[in-house]
């Protein structure tokens, strides 16, 4: 008889944000009495042996070199090395503008190169090198469980239903590894596309030195001049479809993206919907692959009427999704410029990619390099403090909240004497918003799940204690700290 589980308790509302008023110690900014000592300011909480960062990284790119040298010896071995290196020379050419594409997408929060490194890597050696062995087994399985008459037809069924299998099982694995690893970077759809669609790019990378090698070892059996099928190959694979397994494993990203937006407290939904996106994958992918084999323009129409919309859909998504991660930073910013951590034309500037752009550039012209890449590390801790906040308020409330708020405050404030004036000057390129009356509704400090924040509707809601409330150019504000 099934029992049903309790329901786990709601996580604590994260509480007002410290706000800055007199020092505790030396060098430490004013008021944040919650601040570490200066020699514990690095947010770095006790770990076992697996969970060190070295020992984690050190056993991730062994793994990775191994399985890169493998799936070099065997694709090279069918290939040849005059193949193998006309396929390097073609396969690459996509790859720097889908990584591009990806990116502009992910500019909002970036995520770690690290990340996206270890992503690509697990596509290009991991992936594939499962996906080599599983569909050379499966594929002589069929064939020798088939009469030779019915052959074609079997490797048709292999190439349908078991490959998409496999590839998006093993390309799936990296975006479960980020999701359970390096949950901190794994906030939403944007992230989990961006993540699926570099797995995607290097895997495709790896397949497509295998089938441009073999077209060229092909066209070269039948002379010297022989190019037909290398060129039938680079443009079905590369100029025609460079987008197919970036598409077709984002759905499973997209699966991880919504399980990461969703409260901690819905488990069963929180497995289901990956799992989900990875059976469109699949299905996707099986599309794909089994209109190859369709006759007349079955593959065109294929191409034209359901991939081509598919891609046009999850693209008008990606983009729907980056905007909405602005739209949290406009919200969850105010919260900390009440506290007196940020200026008042800050949240505005953080939450258009065209004001921070603007930033960058002043800081350059004035500071130098230096300067304009002080400004990109005060944005990108910004936005993770917004996201940070977002994720409270969401029921995902995590046990290190208060040490990563302080963390992030902490960076924000090493470099607000460069950040701050260029990000009040990029302002005002943004359109202000229209002001809201006192009392009715304070802009983004509303109740949530965890019932009202303190002062909600009076205006009074995480007000410092410190500065006083003085004039300036946007109205009446807090006092900048110092």
């Amino acid at each position: 008889m099934h029992e049903s589980q309790p329901h786990p308790p709601q996580p604590a509302d994260p509480g007002p944000i410290p706000a800055p008023g007199a020092p505790t110690a030396p060098g430490i900014p004013p008021g944040f009495g919650a601040l570490p000592a200066p020699a514990r300011w690095h947010y770095r909480p006790r770990r076992a042996l697996w969970d060190n960062k070295a020992v984690r990284a050190g056993t991730v790119v062994l793994l990775l070199a191994l399985c890169g040298l493998l799936i070099l010896a065997l694709v090279r071995e069918q290939t040849g090395t005059r193949g193998f290196l006309v396929g390097l020379g073609l396969a690459v050419l996509p790859v720097p503008l889908l990584i591009a594409a990806f990116r502009w997408m992910d500019r909002v929060e970036p995520k770690p190169w690290k990340d996206l490194i270890f992503a690509f890597a697990w596509g290009a050696c991991a992936a594939t090198l499962v996906a080599l062995i599983a569909n050379s087994y499966a594929t002589e399985w069929i064939m020798n469980s088939v009469d030779t008459a019915h052959r074609e037809d079997a490797g048709t069924f292999g190439a349908t239903f078991v490959a998409p299998v496999v590839e998006e099982s093993a390309k799936g694995a990296a975006l479960l590894l980020l999701f359970l690893f390096r949950r901190r970077d794994f906030n939403g759809i944007v992230d989990g596309v961006v993540v699926a669609g570099i797995t995607a790019t290097g895997f495709a990378f790896t397949e497509n030195i295998l089938y441009l090698g073999n077209a060229y070892a092909s066209d070269q059996s039948f002379g010297a001049s022989g190019f037909s099928t290398t060129a039938a190959t680079f443009f079905v694979r590369v100029l025609m479809s460079p987008f197919a397994h970036p598409l077709f494993t984002s759905m499973t990203g997209l699966g991880f993206g919504i399980a990461a937006s969703l409260p901690t407290r819905r488990r069963a939904l929180r497995a289901l919907v990956p799992v989900a996106g990875l059976l469109t994958a699949m299905v996707l992918h099986g599309v794909w692959n089994g209109s190859a084999s369709l006759p007349g323009l079955g593959f065109l129409a294929v191409y034209s009427l359901f991939m081509l919309p598919v891609f046009g859909t999850l693209t008008w998504l990606t983009i729907w999704s980056r905007q909405t991660e602005l739209r949290t930073v406009r919200a969850h910013l105010p919260e900390y410029q009440a506290a007196g951590w940020l200026t008042p034309p800050e949240p505005l500037a953080l939450s258009s990619m065209r004001a921070r752009a603007i930033a960058r550039d002043v800081a350059k012209r004035t500071g130098g390099r230096a300067a304009a890449r002080t400004v990109a590390e005060y944005v990108s801790f910004a936005t993770s403090l917004a996201f940070l906040r977002q994720r409270a308020y969401a029921g995902r409330l995590t046990p290190d909240f208060t040490a990563r708020e302080q963390e992030l405050l902490h960076h924000l404030w090493q470099r607000k004497h460069v950040a701050q004036p260029a990000l009040e000057r990029a302002s005002m390129s943004v359109p202000r918003p229209m002001p809201v009356p006192m009392g009715a509704y304070p802009g983004p400090i509303a109740p949530g799940p965890y019932g009202a924040a303190p002062g909600y509707g009076t205006g009074e809601a995480y007000r410092p204690a410190g500065p006083a409330q003085v004039p300036g150019p946007y109205g009446w504000g807090p006092r900048r700290p110092s």
